[in-house]
């Protein structure tokens, strides 16, 4: 039988580290950091590894680099000041689409990606909805874009480290090899077979999660 799973959490009962929605604009590193700093040597072993990188899209193109992430949460937003973590709004692409450029300031305040014990979560912070897919999302056998609509306001798991890791030991399906430590978030735009945009490479600004595969 599939695996019951929670559909989706109102802000006013998130998961942890959630455990008030800030206001904004909020201290730089106040939702990111919520326990006092570490010793020096501590925090530079801690930076050694990643466990996900960040890659931002438009359409079918990557703009900037990947983004390491290296705390147990980070936020991701379009314009400043949002707090810390991964302004888009610092990326730059020439010839923009009017597209593009409408969706870019749907972002606002984006979202926040947090990896909990076994799981990672979303946290839509911004005033539209956000749309997520992962191979961990879809039921068990399932083909296909498993494409989750996130309201305002509300946090959703993303991804299932125990799933993903039954996933890596199935072969491929038909259509094609698909990572299963990767998690894909549209911002305002949803793709699927409900939409007219198939693919998350249609939507105008989509995030890809590189997840780091445990040891």
């Amino acid at each position: 039988a599939a695996p019951a799973h929670r559909p989706l959490v109102p802000a006013e009962t998130p998961p942890p580290p959630y455990s008030a929605a800030p206001s904004w604009p909020e201290p730089p590193d106040r939702a990111l950091s919520p326990s006092p700093p570490e010793p020096s040597p501590s925090r530079s072993a801690a930076r050694e590894a990643s466990w996900c990188k960040l890659a931002y899209w438009e359409h079918r193109t990557r703009v900037g680099r990947l983004y390491a992430v290296h705390e147990a949460s980070v936020s991701v937003f379009g314009e400043q000041p949002h707090g810390s973590g991964f302004c888009l709004a610092q990326l730059r692409a020439a010839n923009r689409s009017a597209a593009v450029r409408r969706a870019r300031r749907k972002i606002g305040r984006g979202l926040l990606l947090s990896r909990e014990p076994g799981a990672v979560w979303a946290y839509n912070r911004s005033e539209h909805p956000i749309f997520v897919d992962s191979p961990t999302l879809g039921p068990p056998g399932g083909r296909g874009a498993a494409v989750r609509r996130v309201p305002p306001g509300y946090a959703a798991k993303v991804f299932d480290y125990e799933r993903a890791a039954g996933l890596a030991r199935r072969p491929a399906p038909a259509e094609g090899p698909c990572d299963p430590h990767s998690v894909r978030i549209s911002f305002a735009k949803g793709w699927g077979p409900r939409y007219s945009r198939q693919f998350v490479t249609s939507c105008p600004c989509w995030l890809e999660i590189l997840l780091t595969q445990p040891r």
